[in-house]
């Protein structure tokens, strides 16, 4: 065992009487060392039911013969951190995550990890660890939040805050219902409960193969969660015997299964960003053509929130992702059967599952022929920029519209806040990506504005930075390259003409090559937003969003 570097031999001693201090037994000494690296926080409501599942999973692993060892990984509340200086610490958390399970896992040598994760970007920073390491992993993440009631209306994260928000402003709701409605929309522990980051990469986490069925949809406070968990730790010690490793589960075939599932659930487009980080930590072909390619043969067939008023508690109702499996398995040849840390092929979950065809549609009976995601081009972001399409009224699918543009989240916040927005604009947002923001943050809070104020079909938002998975509206995030490294939109200025065609898959700014030239030669590079800690080590490091906007 990996573990025998820390507890084997005479020249052991001192190791073993550390590993004694902190209470293994000699019995447990002999068995397989299992972390649990848990991102339990009571700052995250996706994270506080953890200490209830780390008991489960060490059940479980000390059941099948295992000892275990709980240690912990930081975890960021994008809602919480959303719309001040602190989202900019979000995305620059993933690789933080990942460093610190790399590093704990390797200084000690353990054999196995359950990784215990739910929020944006702990999931896809855990499963980076994973790969880095290489060791046998399984991921349980901690399951979605209850939908929110209020007075027989469902309320979901999304449309009981950021959206009630734009509906106070224009006044179709009172200052006492926005209280009544922030104060249900989020009735205890989850991940938040529609189709936002979070859930999406749960839902790719389980397609890949690393977590055990239904994980990725089984609530954060059900007995059923509680199982999965126990089942897992369980699990963690059969694939340390058969040294079955992440790089096994995650290929190039079980990443495109994973795009494939993104495309027909509409998921974020942050999962873009952590599938290409995935890829490139697994040395995986895997880039935005993929997903560009794939966009064109896969339709849509799941619609949850915040595009309709469906959940992730419907989802799993409905047959969760083996339903999923069910439905696309054998449908489509780009969807492969791969093997995950169940031991069974996607053959063998699908064959087993129930599907409710109101829920997850087939194939032939689509929501709609378009994809969930689609990857634009053009001379606005000749490196790629996506956008949610499952989320844009198909009403508005060409839109072209002037310039209004800020260089900052909190500029352009106030210019919607004070209607200086009106139908017919494009807000810009630039000097917000990986590099200039610097840490890309996520901007739900201007989307869901220009949507709760009515204007969703009216205002297009195009940025280098990023958005929340719920986000609805003509949003075009992840420009590339972005304006910090010389991109076209730090170009752009009032009044020029911007048109999003979805249909063709272009953004393109109705400005001639000479005009631009002129700019270009004119334009000086402000200084950099920051100068000193993680994010101006971060800026220094990473790549663009379109590689993912990794920083190793």
């Amino acid at each position: 065992m990996r573990s025998d570097n820390v507890k084997e031999g005479i020249n052991k001693a001192p190791h073993r009487a550390l590993l004694y201090a902190t209470g293994v037994s000699k019995e447990g000494m002999k068995k397989p060392f299992i972390g649990i690296a848990s991102s339990f926080s009571e700052l995250v409501p996706g994270h506080v039911s953890m200490r209830d599942l780390e008991r489960y999973i060490e059940k479980g692993i000390h059941s099948g013969g295992g000892q275990s060892f709980i240690f912990g990984v930081p975890a960021v509340c994008d809602g919480i951190a959303m719309g001040h200086s602190g989202m900019k610490y979000s995305l620059p958390s993933r690789d933080l995550i990942a460093d610190c399970v790399e590093t704990v896992a390797s200084a000690h040598q353990l054999d196995g990890l359950v990784l215990l994760t739910n929020c944006d970007k702990i999931t896809p920073g855990m499963l980076m660890a994973a790969l880095r390491l290489d060791i046998p992993c399984i991921v349980v993440t901690a399951g979605p939040m209850m939908d929110g009631h209020c007075k027989h209306k469902k309320l979901m994260f999304i449309n009981g805050t950021f959206e009630a928000i734009g509906k106070y402003r224009i006044g179709e709701m009172t200052e006492s219902e926005l209280y009544e409605s922030e104060e249900n929309a989020c009735p205890g522990a989850g991940s938040c409960q529609g189709l936002y980051t979070a859930n999406t990469m749960a839902c790719l986490t389980e397609m890949m193969g690393m977590s055990l069925p239904f994980c990725a949809t089984a609530g954060a406070v059900t007995a059923k969660k509680r199982r999965i968990a126990f089942e897992s730790g369980m699990r963690i010690v059969d694939m340390v015997k058969e040294d079955l490793k992440p790089s096994q589960i995650i290929t190039r075939e079980s990443l495109r299964n994973a795009i494939i599932t993104d495309l027909t659930l509409g998921g974020s487009t942050n999962s873009i960003l952590h599938l290409l980080a995935i890829a490139h930590t697994a040395g995986v072909d895997i880039t935005l053509q993929d997903f560009e390619e794939l966009s064109h043969k896969v339709p849509q067939i799941i619609k949850l929130d915040p595009s309709s008023d469906l959940t992730m508690t419907d989802l799993d109702n409905a047959g969760g992702i083996p339903g999923v499996m069910k439905t696309v398995f054998g449908k489509l040849k780009d969807f492969s059967d791969t093997q995950g840390v169940s031991g069974m092929k996607i053959s063998e979950i699908a064959q087993k599952a129930w599907v409710d065809n109101d829920v997850i549609r087939t194939l032939d009976n689509p929501i709609t022929s378009n994809p969930g995601l689609a990857v634009l081009r053009g001379n606005l972001a000749p490196d790629g920029a996506v956008i949610k399409v499952s989320g844009v009224d198909p009403s508005v699918s060409v839109f072209t519209g002037k310039a209004k543009v800020y260089t900052s989240e909190e500029a352009a916040m106030h210019a919607i806040e004070t209607d200086e927005v009106v139908a017919g604009d494009v807000v810009v947002i630039t000097y917000e990506g990986p590099k200039g923001g610097p840490g890309m943050k996520e901007m739900l809070a201007p989307t869901s504005l220009i949507v709760g104020k009515g204007l969703g079909k009216d205002v297009a938002l195009i940025t280098d930075g990023r958005f929340s998975g719920g986000t609805r509206g003509i949003c075009v995030g992840h420009i590339c390259p972005e304006a910090a490294d010389g991109g076209i939109i730090g170009l752009v200025e009032n009044g020029d003409s911007i048109t999003i065609d979805l249909p063709a898959r272009s953004i393109k700014l109705n400005v001639s090559d000479d005009v631009l030239a002129q700019r270009r030669a004119k334009f000086i590079m402000p200084e950099p937003k920051e100068r000193k800690g993680v994010l101006a080590k971060y800026a220094r490091s990473v790549k663009s969003a379109s590689k993912g906007a990794v920083s190793s």
